[in-house]
């Protein structure tokens, strides 16, 4: 089986170098690009599995570069970012990213964190399910579409899962834990703000009211009627 390639996108000479080594112990083909717009053009020509973006970036600031690459192709992106403002990682995730972490981050965690979500890319598709009503939000996971009311509203592929995997037990109190297992395929709890962040940018376009958050546990999906 051919290598998975990783393109990293990281303008910083020594991340970029101790990032891309130690994915290539991995076994991952690794290449480096270090503006936004050689990110952008490497990503078209090279066609990676798994992209690894700096958010700041000269040329083109890597939301950006997220927007263009997924305009093109679908492909897993995870952030890394100096910033831990909220703005700045729902704007990430908003475009199109499916995790970040923060600088200084373990080279351990990195690598779990993207073997996580290549295993979730090479998962099959599971069969569409029941299709999900909550107050006025209803979700048809075959066409993966989500309306509210008469309105459609644009979910990223993860924003999708994550409210699906709470729809289908309403009420239920759901675990950071195994909400990360579910969608990202995470273990052993990387990446628990994840979850908190992703809860946020699904209430920004959907009502504060939907999500119930279970201090110390997880979430919970409500009716809000």
């Amino acid at each position: 089986m051919a290598a998975r390639r990783i393109l990293v996108v990281e303008d910083e000479a020594t991340i970029a170098s101790s990032v891309a080594a130690r994915l290539s112990t991995e076994g991952f083909e690794v290449e480096v690009a270090s503006d936004g717009p050689t990110g952008v053009a490497r990503a078209q020509a090279w066609l990676p599995d798994l992209v690894l973006l700096d958010v700041m970036l000269p040329g083109l600031d890597g939301l950006e570069v997220c927007r263009e690459i997924q305009r093109h192709r679908p492909v897993p992106v995870l952030i890394l970012t100096a910033r831990d403002a909220e703005a700045d990682v729902l704007v990430g995730l908003g475009v199109g990213a499916d995790d970040y972490m923060t600088k200084p981050f373990s080279p351990r965690e990195l690598v779990a964190r993207v073997k996580a979500l290549l295993r979730r890319v090479d998962r099959a598709p599971a069969p569409p399910g029941a299709p999900a009503k909550i107050g006025k939000v209803e979700i048809e996971p075959a066409a993966r579409r989500v309306r509210q009311g008469p309105e459609e509203i644009h979910l990223t592929p993860t924003e999708f899962d994550l409210l699906y995997a709470l729809a289908v037990r309403p009420g239920i109190v759901m675990s950071r834990e195994r909400l990360l297992t579910e969608v990202w395929g995470y273990r052993d709890g990387l990446g628990a703000r994840t979850v908190d962040s992703h809860v946020r940018a699904l209430r920004r376009k959907l009502g504060s009211d939907l999500i119930r958050t279970v201090h110390g546990i997880g979430y919970a999906i409500e009716d809000p009627s």
